[in-house]
């Protein structure tokens, strides 16, 4: 690699470049910013201007392999980076699109460090779009209840019985998803007091019929020893 030396047009630039990468990058994270997202504005343009600054390196080192090794490397870093947004609370994880919103706008700055400032428009354009226009689609899909009948999802039996009848409970409780070719996942017992416990079948994450299910609940509420029964099903990750 022979010595390099930066005339007045080359930082110009940079320059040009880096300054398309900050407003794309502005651009999205005033999105996240004004939705209070863990990554906001300033991430999201340190994000979009650091790609853009590695791959103007690699092209000006390098020339074009080695803009194409260094947006090689911003592909893979960038997921260490949303990996740090990605949070597991209980049954659910929360930042998987902060993380992918970063990941686009490292994209977004990749394009401007290699000169494609419209192209790295049209993907901001594109990733606006789908953290806005979508979401009102998202929303209203979500308030959709489960159908059990086609959604595969976390499904449990719930049964209440005597203190005494916890075994015979549980067996019958196995025996009876057994029957209907429910596999269990495994049986639990959610709460336990002096008078009643409460057992949780919860099934491998599957299909199941809410009639089926209704039916089982009404047969095991029937049965001695057990109080109650009933089914929940909430959707798998």
């Amino acid at each position: 690699m022979s010595e390099l030396t930066t005339t007045g047009h080359d930082f110009l630039i940079i320059l040009a470049k880096l300054a398309a990468a900050f407003l794309f990058g502005g651009l999205i994270g005033f999105e996240r910013q004004i939705r209070q997202r863990n990554a906001g504005l300033r991430t999201m343009v340190l994000v979009a201007v650091g790609a853009a600054a590695f791959v103007h390196l690699g092209g000006r080192l390098f020339g074009g392999e080695g803009e194409t090794r260094i947006i090689a490397y911003v592909v893979s870093g960038i997921g260490f980076l949303g990996a740090g947004v990605i949070m597991k609370e209980g049954a659910q994880v929360r930042g998987l699109n902060t993380a992918a919103t970063l990941w686009s706008s490292a994209a977004v700055g990749a394009f401007c460090g290699s000169g494609l400032i419209a192209e790295a428009a049209a993907v901001t354009i594109v990733v606006l779009a789908g953290n806005t226009m979508l979401r009102p689609l998202v929303n209203f899909i979500n308030r959709q209840p489960i159908n059990a009948a086609t959604t595969e999802a976390f499904y449990r039996v719930h049964v209440v019985c005597a203190a005494d009848k916890v075994t015979d409970a549980r067996d019958l409780l196995a025996d009876k998803l057994e029957h209907l070719h429910y596999p269990i996942q495994s049986i639990d017992v959610l709460t336990d007091n002096e008078d009643s416990v409460e057992l949780a079948a919860t099934l491998i994450p599957t299909t199941a019929d809410s009639d089926v299910l209704d039916r089982v609940c009404a047969e095991l509420a029937a049965s001695p020893g057990i109080e109650a029964a009933t089914w929940t099903v909430s959707p798998t990750l």
